[in-house]
């Protein structure tokens, strides 16, 4: 039997049936196809792309666009500011007008984070890479500037300077801070009044704050109170007494007008100047130097608002070398110390950092009846002597005039001497001395070792018109207690009137007439108050005794500095060796070529004259000895 053969279907009847099955395959692989890419493209589109495109402009926006603070509303009800666009700078940037309009109206937004560094920054702090619209408006920067150029520089001085504005503070542009030193510059002295001197007992003239013992007036030459015999070099503690029961004091110090170092510098080298080497000398000066520059209030001016007191001359804190024969110490040289101002019983006519200011009398009134009552007496005096002088020749100086003086008062029937030489003793009694002075029309002063004498003082204190024979004696000196124009309290012979012409003095004082002699009685009668210290423990109501006019000379003098400071002016054209004329003018007044100038001249170093200064440390030296004599 065949094997039959497997049945084959025909071509027509596959190709038929193949097609068929393909084609339905085809279109659901289309479909799904479509579904896939139409999903596909809805998510890369819709669902990223829209988050992507929002970050990106966020980010965009907060990284090219500054906030504008100028422009920004002061308030949320003051409407927005109209902002225009310069077209001309900005025809590609119209896209950004819309963007820069909304940032005017729209806070500053939160802060976010940089893509390339992950920090967190603000907004305004991004700069854009794009340039910002031109906005019409002031520059924020040329504003600031314009700022600085028109508010005053604030100095640490203002402060004080505009207390002075305050009309209802009595002591607006008055107050005084003082320093709380350590006692070894003043109090530690006192407990060892004994070394102040070397051949005077301090003890008994550093009591009654400073006055010394009350004088007895057994001879009535004195009023009933106010008068003791206080020694003359005492100003270092009558003076920081009194200045104890100032009015304006402060302890703050940004309010002062002044600042006060109770320093007893005149005490402290009347204990060395004989005997010590310099380095004992200037020890406490050198420390007190150190203490200062050391306290914030130094450095407000860097000392130039500071001042203190020495009741001696000058020229015993000038010391001129390092050797050690030369006199006195360095204070008045030191740095610093030539920045203070530094108030002495006389001062240097070259230099500019101390002030001469009057030597204690033995009047100290506590009461305004008691000055009062004591001009009315001067005034009624009946004065039999024309002229009088008290006071020791000087056979050692050739250029003193004293021995002239004292050889035309014992020649004359009009003129009265007490002679103060070795021996004789009324020189050193208050009594006689005010006694010879109330009953005599002119009292003569020449110089003493230096330039002035206490006796200038005592004379007027008695109503008696002085007669200098040196412009340094006075007029050059006291110019914040005596009149610029000399010729209304004093008269003025100059020495070489004596010394070389040998005019009589006797003459020359009958010469002036007996209205004009009234005149100046009267203007010397009504200085008393400016030429005495009143009693520290009280105070003078309607007087101002010398110390006030002190601190009030102190506190306009460093005013100025101060206002100079603020409106830039300088001093650089100030001649220091000229400082003596600069006191005697008005303010604006040029220095030029003064009638004086020939008794200011200082020595040419090869000309075989002592210099100036060596000369005047010389005549301290002598008045020293001169003491000595006096109390051995």
């Amino acid at each position: 039997m065949r094997r039959r053969s497997p049945v084959t279907p025909s071509t027509d009847h596959m190709e038929k049936g193949t097609n068929k099955s393909h084609q339905s395959r085809l279109c659901v692989l289309g479909l799904l196809c479509a579904f896939f890419w139409g999903f596909l493209l809805y998510f890369h589109f819709v669902i990223i792309g829209g988050r992507s495109f929002q970050v990106t402009s966020i980010s965009s926006e907060s990284r090219t666009l500054e906030p504008i603070p100028v422009i920004r509303p002061l308030t949320t009800s003051r409407p927005s500011p109209v902002v225009e666009i310069d077209p001309v700078e900005n025809n590609d940037k119209s896209e950004s007008r819309d963007l820069v309009v909304a940032q005017l109206k729209t806070p500053v937004p939160d802060p976010v984070i940089e893509p390339e560094t992950g920090n967190l920054n603000k907004p305004e702090v991004f700069h854009s890479v794009t340039p910002q619209p031109k906005i019409p408006q002031p520059d924020p920067v040329i504003e600031q500037k314009n700022d600085d150029l028109n508010t005053p520089t604030v100095f640490p001085f203002t402060k004080a300077l505009k207390t002075a504005e305050n009309k209802s503070d009595p002591c607006g542009g008055r107050y005084v801070y003082v320093h709380d030193l350590p006692p070894r510059f003043n109090e530690d002295m006192l407990k060892q009044c004994r070394s102040l001197s070397k051949w005077t007992n301090m003890c008994k003239f550093t009591t009654n704050a400073g006055l010394g013992p009350p004088l007895e007036n057994t001879e009535g030459v004195f009023s009933d109170n106010g008068w003791y015999a206080t020694n003359q070099f005492a100003v270092d503690v009558i003076f920081s007494n009194r200045m104890k029961q100032y009015e304006c004091l402060t302890k703050d110090s940004s309010l002062a007008a002044a600042i006060f170092v109770p320093f007893y510098a005149g005490f402290d080298i009347a204990r060395y100047l004989w005997g010590y080497n310099i380095s004992t000398r200037d020890a406490a000066s050198l420390d007190l130097v150190d203490w200062l520059q050391n306290r914030p209030e130094w450095n407000i001016m860097g000392g130039k608002d500071h001042f203190l007191v020495a009741g001696r001359i000058t020229w015993d804190f000038r010391r001129l070398s390092e050797e050690e024969t030369d006199w006195g110490n360095k204070l008045l040289f030191l740095p610093a110390a030539k920045n203070m101002s530094m108030l002495v019983v006389e001062s240097s006519p070259w230099n500019a950092n101390d002030f001469a200011i009057p030597y204690p009398t033995y009047f100290h009134p506590s009461k305004d009846s008691e000055v009062f009552a004591w001009q009315d007496r001067m005034m009624n005096l009946d004065r039999k002597w024309l002229f009088c002088f008290a006071g020791a020749p000087r056979p050692d100086n050739p250029k003193s005039i004293r021995g002239q003086i004292i050889d035309q008062c014992k020649n004359s029937n009009v003129g009265k001497l007490l002679e103060c030489d070795l021996g004789e003793s009324k020189c050193h009694s208050p009594s006689s001395i005010m006694q010879m002075f109330q009953s005599s029309v002119f009292c003569l002063q020449p110089q003493g070792d230096s330039y002035t004498r206490r006796s200038a003082f005592d004379s007027m204190l008695a109503g008696c018109i002085p007669v200098f024979f040196h412009p340094g004696s006075a007029y050059t000196q006291y110019t914040w207690h005596l009149p610029k124009n000399y010729t209304k309290y004093s008269v003025f012979i100059p020495e070489d009137d004596l010394r070389k012409r040998n005019i009589s003095i006797e003459e020359r004082l009958g010469q002036i007439p007996v209205d004009q002699v009234k005149m100046m009685r009267e203007e010397v009668i009504n200085l008393i108050p400016k030429l005495i210290y009143a009693d520290p423990r009280s105070k003078l109501e309607s007087h101002k005794d010398a110390f006030d006019v002190s601190v009030q000379a102190i506190i306009n003098k460093v005013t100025r500095l101060r206002k100079d400071i603020i409106d830039g002016r300088t001093n650089d054209d100030f001649i220091e060796e000229l400082s003596w004329k600069y006191a005697l003018l008005d303010e604006g007044e040029y220095v030029g070529v003064h009638e004086w100038d020939p008794f200011f001249s200082k020595p040419k170093p090869n000309d075989g004259n002592t210099d100036s200064d060596g000369s005047s440390a010389e005549a301290a030296k002598n008045s020293w000895k001169n003491e000595q004599r006096d109390h051995s």
